[in-house]
């Protein structure tokens, strides 16, 4: 069976085949030794947990809201509202920052009057409506390894063609399949906009990071991570964030969080390379940068047949259709470090050398146009300049972060030396 993200290739028995195709079409009651089995394919996210029976209820969270000059249009009984040095102070905060110290101060304060077992982090500007958001997360608690959940957060309507593109875009919007969360995979972090944990899990860490002003929650999920806890992604549950107002908040904020890479490539050293791929996609976009296709083309088969003899119980077809996914693949995360992180250099680059200017013509309009060509719409073709404002608006917030931290890191690829990788993965299936 291949599965997860990155792939892997798992040999099963014939009883352990039985347990996998069990969990993908039925109700299972799994022995000791089955569930094993199972907790192995949810680790590596080859398969996604969907729990019936809740440990907790709405009644077992506390939600804690870091406040800054607004305040949620949502408040309901079990809400603490952090008031983090707004001016004038937010009268209905229960609790109150007399100087702006950031998100993750805010939400130690309020983490430290918490009483219940779990207790959700929601930001001022998302909006819920009722506590049925928390429903499908608080299943997932069932498994005791679970210290936090997150649901999707959608960017929500409006009336401007930025509010539209927002849907479309968001980066807070992780889409709409199911999974674990871990660096180097297919939902490497998710947003503290909104998130469920364990609370004693989080008191255990040290809370929230308070020296960073942005990715205090990325660098949250990751420590969880490496104290042995389970992170999931849960999309069934959709809580909607307030796009930004304006094409400057965009960018400022797009920027934020472009400047949150360097601090955290440095607190996580390999979990934040822009680009991860093995030497042999790296050879075969080396050779069609240096427009030798043939040899890129003599590349990709040699690493089609070293695969083959790899997977010698896989067809021949499997691995040469692997092989050209993960090639792909890779080439669309070069294409987007392009835009997004090594921007400065390429532009540097296509002054300097005329050769390099096609490519990076290519790396800004080829994403765009293969989505418009999946989608059967011209939609992602007239988001692509405004898209690239947002990306160079990251790239920026990198660089800035690099030099402020003076250390590289998040800029550096990750090259492997596994004959097959792909950041795409595959699908995970679900299972009660």
């Amino acid at each position: 069976m291949i599965a997860g993200s990155p792939l892997r290739v798992f040999r099963l028995t014939e009883g352990g085949a039985r347990v996998i195709s069990d969990a993908e079409t039925q109700d299972v009651d799994p022995t000791s030794a089955q569930q094993a089995l199972l907790d192995r394919f949810v680790d590596v996210g080859a398969l996604h947990p969907l729990p019936t029976d809740a440990p907790f209820t709405v009644d077992d969270v506390t939600i804690v809201v870091p406040a800054y000059n607004r305040l949620p249009t949502w408040i309901s009984a079990q809400t603490i509202i952090v008031d983090d040095g707004s001016s004038p102070p937010l009268a209905a905060a229960q609790l109150r920052h007399e100087i702006n110290r950031g998100p993750g101060a805010a939400r130690n304060t309020g983490l430290a009057q918490v009483t219940t077992p779990l207790v959700a982090f929601v930001d001022s500007d998302v909006s819920v409506t009722s506590k049925a958001w928390l429903e499908p997360l608080l299943a997932h608690f069932a498994d005791e390894r679970v210290a936090l959940v997150a649901p999707r957060i959608a960017s929500a309507p409006g009336t401007t063609w930025l509010a539209a593109y927002e849907q479309r875009n968001s980066p807070l919007d992780l889409g709409n399949e199911p999974a674990r969360i871990a660096a180097g995979t297919r939902v490497s972090y998710v947003p503290a906009a909104a998130i469920v944990c364990r609370t004693d899990a989080v008191r255990a860490i040290g809370g929230f990071d308070e020296s960073l002003r942005t990715g205090e929650d990325v660098d949250l999920v990751w420590r969880l991570r490496a104290a042995g806890q389970q992170c999931r992604y849960e999309p069934s549950a959709i809580v909607q964030h307030q796009p930004r107002g304006s094409l400057r908040e965009l960018v400022r904020q797009r920027f934020g969080f472009g400047r949150s890479a360097a601090p955290l490539a440095v607190l996580h050293p390999g979990a934040l390379a822009p680009v991860r791929l093995n030497v042999w996609s790296a050879l075969v976009w080396a050779l069609v940068l240096l427009r030798r296709p043939l040899l890129a083309i003599a590349v990709l088969a040699s690493a089609v047949v070293a695969l083959s003899c790899k997977l010698r119980d896989v067809p021949a077809s499997e691995s040469a259709r692997l092989a050209g996914l993960g090639t792909l693949a890779a080439g669309r995360q070069l294409a987007d470090a392009t835009t997004r992180v090594w921007w400065p250099m390429a532009a540097l680059a296509a002054l300097a050398i005329r050769r390099s200017r096609l490519p990076i013509a290519a790396a800004i309009l080829a994403p765009a146009a293969a989505t418009a060509l999946r989608q059967r719409s011209a939609q992602p073709l007239i988001d692509a300049p405004v898209q690239l404002l947002d990306r160079m608006a990251y790239g920026a917030g990198v660089w800035a972060g690099v030099v402020s931290a003076g250390d590289l890191a998040a800029l550096a690829p990750q090259i492997s030396a596994h004959s097959t990788h792909t950041e795409s993965g595959t699908k995970p299936q679900r299972i009660s």
